[in-house]
């Protein structure tokens, strides 16, 4: 595994759709390992393969302390209802905005073996699914955002 470079938001990877992944291979399952341990160094939740700089259909989202999910080829099958909740991203830090997201979602994709999975997901992990998904599309959060936080706003979200 090695800590790959997370790329700022205006690097053009970042805003051009990704491309489909036609084959898992040891790249693949080299990139989702890199993937992990990059997001975890950087404290994220969640991780765009484009993020790093390689324009593929892959995310990974992390779900407490040792589990994370991984997708390969995902798109969102289904979504429910409607929320506002802050959102930040790792390649545009110290930046903060209210993003409407579904409530619910239920995701499709690939796993690293290649087998299907269905991913029904609520509240902080939908969120994270749906902005990742976005990162694959070459859509950033702030493009979203009904409205940017300033510092001291943030600081009172957080107390609360």
């Amino acid at each position: 595994m090695a800590l790959r470079k997370i790329l700022s938001d205006n690097h053009p990877v970042l805003l051009t759709p990704t491309r489909e992944v036609k084959k898992i291979n040891s790249g693949v399952m080299r990139l989702l390992d890199d993937m992990i341990e990059t997001m975890r160094e950087a404290g994220g939740v969640g991780l765009a393969a484009n993020q790093v700089g390689v324009s593929k259909r892959i995310l990974i989202v992390s779900e407490g302390e040792e589990v994370v999910l991984e997708l390969i080829n995902p798109y969102c099958e289904h979504t429910e209802g409607e929320e506002i909740g802050v959102e930040g991203c790792l390649s545009i830090p110290g930046l903060y905005g209210e993003v409407p997201r579904a409530e619910k979602v239920v995701v499709r994709g690939l796993d690293r073996e290649g087998r299907e999975i269905r991913i029904e997901a609520e509240g902080l992990v939908a969120r994270i699914l749906q902005h990742e998904l976005d990162h694959l599309e070459g859509v950033l959060f702030t493009g979203k955002a009904l409205r940017m936080l300033e510092p001291e706003e943030l600081q009172s979200e957080e107390q609360t």
